[in-house]
């Protein structure tokens, strides 16, 4: 009988449930603790995902929130604009530009030549505004134009200037200032 055996035989009372113990533990890791570990490393890596879609949903949220309060202050500031800047007809836009110009022409010392407004019939009906064009002819100096133009875009009328010409026909004759001015104005359920 070898070393080996005889150990075996003589202390097979302590050997036998020492191993039987080791091969219950052996078992037990390999099918309970390690699925364990595998399935908790599994919801980590979930609940990692989860947070991170969480936060960019909240991002996503917040997004929004500032999208619909900066669409409700356009709106807001849309209707203010309508309201009480906007001409509300064709009447009262040429009102604004037959009585405002003149007396901005005036208030700059320059001489008020020539005027002639024309609705603009190829502004776009869809949107529910019209356009007023005036072509609008001043003479007077260059110093005096600067202040014009300066009056009228300060002015609280919604005009826009669209383009300017300064002209002299001969020299030592006053100069003359060629205007295309714009108003928008509400259009009617008649399109006026």
């Amino acid at each position: 009988m070898t070393l080996g055996r005889r150990i075996l035989v003589e202390k097979r009372a302590t050997i036998v449930p020492l191993v039987a113990a080791i091969l219950v533990n052996v078992a037990v890791y390999a099918f309970v603790v390690y699925p364990l570990g595998v399935k908790s490393a599994g919801a980590a890596t979930r609940a990692e995902r989860a947070a991170a879609t969480l936060k960019a949903a909240e991002t996503d949220l917040a997004a929004a929130r500032g999208l619909v309060a900066g669409t409700t202050r356009a709106d807001e500031e849309l209707a203010t604009f309508y309201g009480k800047v906007l001409p509300n007809d064709m009447s009262s836009a040429r009102r604004l530009t037959d009585g405002a110009l003149p007396n901005l022409a005036k208030k700059a010392n320059v001489k008020f030549a020539e005027r002639h407004t024309e609705v603009d019939e190829n502004a776009s009906k869809s949107s529910g505004l019209g356009r007023m064009v005036s072509h609008v002819l001043l003479q007077g100096e260059y110093e005096n134009f600067r202040n014009f133009i300066y009056d009228l875009e300060s002015a609280p009328e919604f005009v826009i200037i669209d383009d300017i010409a300064l002209s002299q026909a001969e020299p030592g004759k006053p100069l003359t200032l060629t205007v295309q001015l714009s108003t928008y104005y509400r259009l009617g359920a008649n399109g006026n």
